[in-house]
């Protein structure tokens, strides 16, 4: 009987051995800190993929960029050779590789998130997001990310002529650079990380990003008003190795790719829920919050227009860039 019980905890010992043995680890990295959306969304993704996948895929999150030291174009690279499994960076920051991504970033060419979402899966923008298999990187979802909000310590901001002379950090990225010009202020490109002590220290007037951006990095205390402009629009690229994913089973191959599917919409519906508590937020803590009037936006949506040939020469692919266009239900 001894020998019968021992032989049985072996082999229960072998299974859990065994079991363990044949869990696949992923690393997932996100830019922004633990308290983010795009945090919270990956979370979400990455327990839906253990789900789907009976647990055999344990996946960890990784805030902040710290595995790529913060270098968004590092990341892009590293995930391209395999040296991370599972990046999730916006896909402006692809434009960098592959211009007609800037496509995503034009001012005001999308009115809402819902457009912005039937454009992405569209096919137009699936074929988009798809291009980065190039870089050795299949797009296992593609997820919509608030409109950008301008926040600045002068005055609210109802029209472009608000923007006149403010001293205001914009991304490295050569349409928001274009259009805040047009709208005379005087863009700062700037790595994010510099962006706090920069208006604290009176260098910087302000600066634009989805409205969780100020709340969670605390800019309330270095800001007086947030302009809701809604001006650009952006989405996230949920980027994994290809060489990484076909070492994979077919199981964990289509827990993946449900996963990052279904969260989409998760994502949408997150995001419209938070986006009010980020703003109560800001305004909790002493920020006046402003909605732009139709007048105003109408003349936001004019500089922008006057662009759209610069745009279009960015974006590089004069039929996306007319299509997009079409799609949205703007004149040229």
């Amino acid at each position: 009987m001894k020998k019968f019980v021992a032989t049985l905890l072996a082999a229960s010992l072998g299974l859990a051995v065994a079991g363990t043995a044949s869990a696949t680890t992923l690393n997932v990295s996100v830019p922004d800190a633990d308290n983010s959306y795009i945090y919270a969304a990956a979370q979400e993704f990455t327990r839906r993929a253990a789900e789907y996948s009976n647990g055999s895929l344990e996946m960890k999150v990784f805030p902040n960029g710290s595995l790529y030291g913060g270098d968004a174009n590092a990341a892009v690279s590293s995930v391209g050779n395999g040296s991370l499994d599972v990046v999730i960076l916006a896909a402006s920051l692809y434009a960098s590789f592959n211009p007609e991504f800037y496509v995503l970033s034009v001012p005001y060419l999308f009115d809402n998130t819902k457009q912005l979402q039937d454009y992405i899966n569209s096919e137009d923008g699936v074929k988009l997001f798809n291009s980065v298999e190039e870089m050795g990187i299949t797009c296992l979802g593609r997820w919509t990310r608030s409109f950008r909000q301008v926040t600045n310590s002068k005055h609210p901001v109802n029209q472009p002529e608000d923007l006149q002379g403010l001293v205001l950090r914009t991304p490295s990225n050569s349409l928001y650079v274009e259009f805040f010009k047009a709208c005379g202020a005087n863009v700062t490109p700037m790595n994010f990380s510099e962006v706090y002590n920069a208006l604290q220290l009176a260098t910087l007037d302000g600066q634009e990003n989805p409205i969780d951006v100020p709340a969670t990095s605390n800019f309330y205390e270095v800001q007086k008003y947030v302009s809701m402009t809604n001006h650009i629009a952006d989405a996230w690229v949920v980027g994994m190795n290809t060489e990484k994913l076909k070492s994979l089973s077919e199981e964990e191959q289509q827990a993946l790719a449900k996963a990052a599917t279904e969260c989409q919409q998760w994502y949408v519906d997150y995001q419209a829920t938070r986006d009010g508590e980020m703003l109560k937020l800001l305004t909790d803590n002493g920020m006046q919050a402003n909605e732009i009037p139709a007048e105003g936006m109408a003349k936001f949506v004019a500089v922008s227009q006057k662009l759209y040939p610069e745009f279009k020469k960015l974006v590089g692919n004069d039929a996306l860039f007319d299509a997009a266009v079409k799609f949205c239900g703007k004149a040229q």
